[in-house]
């Protein structure tokens, strides 16, 4: 997978999420999982759309499609912020940061959680983990 992914519609984010939440998955189980009622032949060719666009690939069991993300879901969320990032601030990262903690969308705490995996970072020379976001916090 590059870092050039398509967007994604509505119904395919929807697939994606519960894609990673359930990995491996297949379209009945994601079909019974939707906020909507689709047939499962509709399941069925988001899911492909998703596999032509990079986001899943799939085994086969018996005569079933079973699909797992391509990518975890930090990765492709990353990448997404790296496009907005560029588009908007030139690449900056710190500009995107700076705005977010003026807009207070990030608290004492979770500057701190990050400087936290940063540093540990710096130390291993190991990528960053991503940090789950508590309920009791900022969505």
């Amino acid at each position: 997978m590059d870092g050039s992914l398509p967007e994604l519609g509505d119904l395919e984010r929807e697939v994606m999420q519960l894609v990673w939440e359930h990995n491996p998955v297949t379209a009945e189980t994601v079909r019974e999982k939707l906020s909507r009622p689709l047939k499962e032949s509709t399941v069925r060719t988001v899911l492909r759309r998703l596999e032509e666009k990079g986001y899943t690939t799939h085994t086969v069991d018996g005569r079933t499609y079973v699909y797992t993300a391509a990518e975890p879901r930090a990765r492709v969320a990353a990448k997404a912020v790296q496009r907005i990032v560029d588009w908007f601030c030139d690449g900056s990262v710190e500009e995107v940061l700076v705005g977010m903690v003026d807009n207070a969308m990030l608290d004492q705490r979770q500057l701190q959680m990050l400087a936290d995996q940063i540093a540990a970072a710096r130390k291993d020379k190991s990528p960053v983990k991503p940090v789950r976001r508590s309920t009791g916090g900022r969505k």
